[in-house]
């Protein structure tokens, strides 16, 4: 029970710290546990596919392109991508999607579902000193992939018409990326790459706090300054 309640509580307190980020107007409660739940049990179909795309893995074992094709292929695209669905079913054309923040924090939550139940797995197998290294490096990195995401996402839509398949397909590359990223430093296993994974997971927090910040000041629901200028994408 202890190991349980030490692999749920990362994602709780990463959705809350998002959560009251949206000073505006909140989301609904039904809605959010929705989308944690169905990000959840998305680990399913990524567990499948993972496999076969493992299986057809035809590089050299621990070369650079086996570990790249891991990343970015095997677990960024894939983990993404089923994330990336979720949320379109769930959440794109939802009437509650009103404002731009509301993307990130329907993101993270679809994110943390999914880190939850991987980080249960991880956790049961390997123990408590695993439960607290992945409280403050995975499970938090899943989050930041969400808010990624749904910058992205919360932008196309409500950016003008010429802007949105744009900001619409950087809602799937650049998690895909960061996350392919992520994982390839680890994997390669090299001691000299820990001073670059804490910079890495640095320079994601200061990313995602700075999105966060963006959108929040964006809600509709704050008296703006709204400028009519062509560089402006909203």
């Amino acid at each position: 029970m202890i190991l349980l309640l030490a692999s749920i509580a990362p994602s709780v307190a990463l959705a809350y710290f998002f959560y009251i980020r949206d000073k505006y107007e909140k989301e609904p409660q039904h809605l959010l546990i929705k989308a944690f739940f169905l990000g959840a049990i998305s680990v399913i179909p990524v567990m499948f596919v993972e496999m076969t795309l493992n299986f057809f893995n035809v590089f050299e074992d621990r070369s650079l392109i086996a570990i790249g094709y891991t990343a970015f292929i095997v677990a960024g695209l894939v983990e993404e991508g089923f994330k990336f669905l979720t949320f379109y079913m769930l959440i794109w054309r939802n009437h509650e999607f009103d404002e731009m923040y509301d993307a990130i924090v329907y993101c993270v939550f679809v994110s943390l579902g999914f880190a939850t139940v991987e980080n249960i797995g991880y956790v049961l197998a390997t123990g408590f000193n695993v439960a607290f290294l992945r409280s403050v490096t995975a499970v938090p990195a899943h989050a930041l992939f969400g808010v990624s995401m749904g910058y992205y996402l919360g932008i196309a839509r409500f950016a003008r018409e010429q802007y949105r398949a744009k900001y619409f397909r950087l809602g799937l590359i650049v998690p895909i990326v960061l996350h392919g990223i992520y994982n390839f430093i680890l994997m390669t296993q090299r001691y000299y790459m820990i001073s670059i994974f804490i910079l890495y997971v640095a320079y994601l927090w200061r990313r995602g706090m700075k999105n966060v910040k963006e959108l929040v000041e964006c809600s509709p629901y704050k008296e703006t300054d709204n400028r009519d200028d062509e560089e402006n994408p909203f």
